[in-house]
């Protein structure tokens, strides 16, 4: 999403200063140049000297068009906060109306003020998600809620699917409709982006706005230094795994964290303004030690018959279809039915299930609860399927199993009938950690092959070269394919490395250039050394003049090519580890593209581009691999033909470049990409190729949520389902 001063204008307007600073040397050069020849008058030399000037006042003129107007930062701040408010809305819009089964029909959720015996908030004992007609008209609507709350602090805690989220995110939209100039703009955040050991809660919403919204970090510095950004956290129970028993952590030290941090968290002399979204149980396990103070916590009560029948009769296309399950649940308020019905989770999954097709009486027949959810989940994707727009024409039967097929990979016992109670299944799926699915000695195998075939595809370039060279070259290659291999079946894929552009902040522009520096230092070093190595080696075949000129002449290029590479590619500035707040795909890509350092340098400084799959971008960097080591190849060609002749560097040159690009792409690159690439390939029958894509499309049509970098399932209750059934059932 493109933000005030995004990416692309960024790009356009460093290109701009590029061109302009070359317009401004050119000018310059060529001015000294004329005057240094002479013969000029001095209306000419006046003439060349302000040249440059002019160019120069040119500049400053085309500079000037992007200062912004003139006015305090307060007043700049509440325009930029009135675009990001624009953002905000549209983007969440998108994910409100996918909790809401894409549809516009909300469930009038009610909520309590729950009893808090430390410095709680003073706020009304009760509400509702919206007012609706008169009889409603004594409970506020949560926008009237959360501003009559002293001070602006709100916890809202739930059982699961009882509709947290969706309540937060009416809350967020509702008070960017209403919003006025000076009022906060609500941006919410997945909990799990949430780095608690590095970040503080101001960091966090810069960094949020910078990578969600492509807002520049100063613009967003500014919002948050005047207050303008107001923090919805979704998801405190998300952080922490649970207790082996599978009950939540009282400990929970992420949670913990975050929550010290948010009692920390003032703007002059009052407690920051935010909203907080944690299952009940959770939240209970944590407090009364661990509490956030003064906010105002409501517990978000189950759906009452009356709003059960009002959603689905208002969501319903035909209402006649709907007829006889709402008239059940008005004769029957208390029965099983209406008790299974409470949760906006199952009310959702039965207005989507049965939405276009169907008779919903069916669920009368159902003997116990049990029995209605397995029903309501066997036509969950199916309906999920018609529903969304499918443009890759995902069938529902394939859906099921490729979903199926990943619930394996979070049950590490394997046994899924127990995992339900048993706590020992995770939610987590992890592009870079799949891999051991489609069998660890499969995929070792496997990438061990394909690594080492990569390598060999040099080999044939090995008899273009003159007969002298080509066995050792050929062997060497031979070596080098089998020695890269071996490197890659031995490979335990760590964490995907993050690309950081080395211009962007002050301490990354400090790393590259010492790095530049001690490369720069360490090849002319070395490259001195292999050259007096070298001269020593051709005095004995040519003599002392020849061989000392040839030897100098291989070892400094060697040197400052290795000088580079290692100030560029081995730069501190470029690859570092990352954190959870990438994405799940661009973990993979930034991996694909920071790994391969030799040779690469500056073509690295730039943004992962998360538009391609994570296996287009691990072919990418294969390709890119090739390039960077036909060009070493063609500079130690240049070299060599000093001493040999030109035909003979580049025939040996190329090929031995290529092989060290491709060997030290291959081994010492991208390890969580090669390895995802190799994952994929060994998963064709089980898993869609365009893995990454396919998630994506899952989490559109609602079975399917991000959560950071990872996905999960939109509802533990679908996951357990789902590795219970490898097969979709027939539907009646």
């Amino acid at each position: 999403m493109a933000g005030l001063g995004g990416c692309r204008q960024r790009r356009n307007w460093q290109l701009i200063g590029a061109l302009c600073a070359l317009a401004i040397v050119v000018c310059s050069v060529y001015a000294v140049r004329e005057i240094i020849h002479g013969g000029l008058q001095p209306a000419d030399t006046a003439g060349l000297l302000g040249l440059p000037l002019g160019v120069a006042g040119l500049v400053a003129a085309v500079v000037a068009l992007r200062k912004p107007v003139e006015g305090n930062d307060a007043e700049l701040a509440r325009g930029w906060a009135a675009t990001l408010a624009g953002q905000v809305e549209a983007g969440e819009s998108a994910v409100w109306r996918q909790l809401l089964g894409d549809d516009t029909r909300r469930i009038n959720l009610a909520y309590v003020l729950h009893p808090a015996a430390v410095r709680p908030a003073a706020a009304p004992a009760a509400g509702r998600l919206f007012a609706d007609g008169p009889s409603l008209a004594t409970l506020p609507d949560i926008v009237t809620y959360y501003r009559d709350t002293r001070p602006l602090r709100l916890v809202v805690t739930g059982a699961a699917g009882a509709g947290k989220t969706v309540l937060a995110l009416e809350l967020l939209l509702a008070l960017i409709d209403g919003r006025a100039e000076d009022d906060p703009v609500p941006v919410r955040i997945p909990l799990s982006l949430w780095d608690t050991e590095r970040q503080s809660l101001t960091e966090l919403l810069q960094q949020r706005l910078v990578e969600a919204y492509d807002w520049p970090a100063d613009l967003a510095a500014g919002l948050a230094r005047h207050h303008l950004i107001l923090p919805v956290l979704d998801g405190l129970d998300e952080m922490d795994p649970p207790a082996p028993d599978g009950s939540p952590d009282p400990a929970a030290p992420r949670a913990t964290a975050v929550i010290r941090a948010l009692n920390a968290y003032q703007q002059g002399r009052y407690a920051g303004p935010l909203i907080l979204t944690c299952r009940t149980r959770h939240y209970d396990a944590l407090a009364p030690h661990t509490t956030v103070l003064d906010a105002a916590r409501i517990t978000v009560a189950p759906v009452d018959t009356d709003d059960a029948r009002d959603y689905l009769t208002g969501r319903a296309l035909d209402p006649a279809r709907w007829q006889p399950l709402t008239d059940h649940l008005t004769a029957h308020p208390e029965g099983p039915l209406a008790t299974v019905l409470s949760t906006p989770w199952r009310l959702c999954l039965t207005a989507t299930a049965y939405h276009h097709h169907g008779d919903p009486a069916e669920l009368l027949t159902l003997p116990d609860p049990d029995a209605l959810d397995r029903h309501l989940l066997a036509r969950y994707i199916p309906a999920a399927t018609r529903t969304t727009p499918n443009p890759h024409g995902y069938t529902p039967q394939d859906v099921h199993r490729w979903l199926h097929h990943l619930t394996t990979h979070l049950d590490p016992t394997g046994t899924p009938q127990a995992t339900a109670t048993t706590g020992s299944e995770t939610t987590d799926l992890v592009l870079h950690e799949l891999w051991p699915l489609a069998g660890r000695t499969r995929v070792r195998t496997t990438d061990t092959l394909l690594t080492t075939l990569a390598v060999l595809t040099t080999l044939p370039l090995a008899w273009t070269t003159p007969k002298p060279v080509t066995g050792v070259l050929a062997a060497a290659i031979c070596t080098l394919a089998v020695l890269t291999g071996t490197a890659a079946a031995l490979t335990t894929t760590d964490s995907p490395h993050r690309l950081q552009n080395p211009v962007r902040n002050p301490q990354a522009r400090r790393d590259l250039a010492a790095s530049l520096a001690y490369g720069l230092a360490l090849g002319l070093t070395l490259g001195l050394t292999a050259g007096l190595a070298l001269g020593l080696g051709f005095t004995l075949l040519d003599g002392p003049a020849a061989g000392l000129t040839a030897g100098l002449a291989l070892g400094l290029g060697l040197g400052h090519t290795l000088g580079f590479t290692l100030g560029l590619g081995l730069g501190l500035g470029l690859a570092r580890e990352p954190d959870t707040r990438l994405g799940a795909q661009a973990n993979i890509v930034s991996d694909a593209l920071t790994r391969l350092r030799p040779g690469l340098g500056s073509g690295l400084a730039r943004e992962p581009d998360t538009s391609l799959g994570a296996q287009a971008n691990a072919l990418i960097r294969l390709m890119v691999g090739v390039t960077a080591g036909g060009a070493l190849g063609i500079l130690g060609g240049e070299m060599a033909g000093i001493t040999f002749g030109i035909t003979f560097g580049i025939t040996s040159g190329l090929p031995a470049g290529l092989t060290l690009g491709l060997t030290l792409g291959l081994a010492a690159g991208a390890q969580a990409s090669r390895r995802y690439l190799v994952f994929l390939i060994c998963s064709r029958r089980r898993l869609p190729f365009r893995l990454g894509l396919f998630l994506d499309w899952a989490v559109t049509a609602g079975l399917m949520r991000n959560s950071g970098p990872d996905y999960q399932y939109r509802h533990r209750e679908l996951q357990h389902w789902l590795r219970q059934h490898p097969h979709p059932p027939p539907l009646p």
